[in-house]
Parts: structure tokens; sequence; C-alpha cells
């Protein structure tokens, strides 16, 4: 079972940058990363039930999910000792930041750490009576913009994707944060202007994540502002200021 992917070979790159994708999202996501951020090596995370991995059944649990996940970027960090940042979409943000809890209680830190369109996990609270059916399924995606509606309308999209988008969602909602120590990294909170479900207030609230530097940038768009406006600059800028 691989976890996580190499997006573009950059084996020569000074840093590394793992992407999570948001809820329903895969590593095709972040194809064109690597092309762009030409000092990092850049890999994507993939979650059962999509891509290569479409056979599998996806993940019921966060938690446990994102430790499966941190063993696998612990051995990447260890092979070279490349600086390592963390880049979390929406449901990725959290699952990145349970990955790196974990990673740092194996006294491994993170060099750099972006939420992006994400509430801080402190304000997550657990929903296990969520109900996710198709519509309201569809109806979520388009509000959040990164979905087009006429695709909702196409049979086989919608057999294909919403059994899986469904399980991350519910996931999402039976998330329930535990008291953790706050991370030793630089975090960098990313929001979209116009996001529908996340506030410049609860995208700020990251600051309390972490004991190391903290910075909150707000970008042009919805939910889905990386896809016209990718914070390629604001992720290079932060190797220099390091």
């Amino acid at each position: 079972m691989v976890w996580i992917q190499r997006v573009a070979p950059q084996p020569f790159a000074a840093r590394r940058v793992v992407c999570f994708p948001h809820a329903g999202g895969s590593p095709y996501f972040f194809r064109g990363w690597g092309k762009a951020l030409g000092d990092f090596d850049v890999h994507a995370v993939c979650y059962p039930g999509r891509a290569e991995r479409i056979a599998e059944t996806p993940a019921a649990e966060l938690i446990p999910m994102a430790r499966e996940i941190a063993q696998e970027a612990a051995r990447l960090m260890g092979e070279d000792g490349r600086p390592t940042v963390f880049f979390g979409h929406s449901m990725g943000a959290i699952v990145a930041y349970e990955a790196a809890v974990e990673l740092a209680s194996r006294g491994m830190e993170l060099d750099h750490f972006f939420a992006s369109g994400a509430r801080a996990p402190h304000l997550m609270r657990p929903d296990p009576g969520a109900h996710w059916d198709d519509e309201s399924i569809a109806t979520t995606l388009v509000e959040l913009g990164g979905t087009d509606a006429e695709l909702l309308r196409n049979p086989a999209f919608v057999e294909l994707v919403l059994p899986y988008i469904g399980a991350d969602f519910r996931m999402l909602a039976s998330y329930d944060a535990p008291p953790r120590t706050p991370l030793g990294c630089a975090v960098t909170a990313l929001v979209g202007a116009d996001d529908p479900r996340v506030t410049l207030q609860q995208a700020s609230a990251w600051r309390e994540s972490t004991r190391g530097a903290f910075d909150v940038r707000t970008l042009p768009g919805d939910h889905f502002y990386l896809a016209q406006h990718p914070p390629f600059d604001i992720i290079e800028g932060s190797a220099a200021g390091r």
C-alpha cells in the first residue's frame, strides 16, 4: 500500500513538499505542481478508494489514516534528511495536521506546514449524525466550487466518484480533535476571500496549532481558489524565509 506518490521527479531538489488533497481529491489535483515548484520534490497523498487505489475501500477514520501516512512520510524523510513541507487543502489540511502531529511525536519536525481552505482543528466539531446522500453531496460540491454541476448529471461520474466523496465527508464529520501539543514548525494558513465554508477568523485560528512562526494569507477566489491561483510564490517564499 503506497500512500505518497511522487508527482514529478526532482531527486536533486533541496526540499520536499507533500500535498494532501481535499475530500474526494486525488494526487491528480497536484499534477501540475512539479514543474511550478522547481525547488521542491513534489509528492502527493493518495487516499484509498480513488485513482490507482480505486479498488480499495475508502478510509472511515481520519486519525488512524493520518498515522499510516505519517509512517510513510517518516521513511521518506529518513532516507535523505531533506527539509519537508506539508501542504493540505480542506480535509487534506486536517489529515496533514494529524500526520504532522504523529511525526512530531517521533521527534521528526516539518520545515513548514500549510493549511489551506480549512478551519483550525480545535474548531472542528464531530457530526456523526450527518446524512450524506447523493443529493446533499452534490449540493455541497457545487457550493464549494470544485465540481462542474454538469458533471453531476453524468450517471457514470456519479457512480464512480460519489461513493468515495461521501466516505470522505463522513470521515471528516466524525473527526474529533483531541488536545495536541503545538507543532514546532512554522505554519501558514491560506483561505480564499470568497470561501463559503471557511472564514478568515477560522483560518487565523491555526495560530494555536504551533509554537513557531505563524502567518495567514487571503487569496482571491472561493474554496477552490488554488485551482485558479495556486500559491506557488507563497510556498517558494517559505524557503527564502528559513
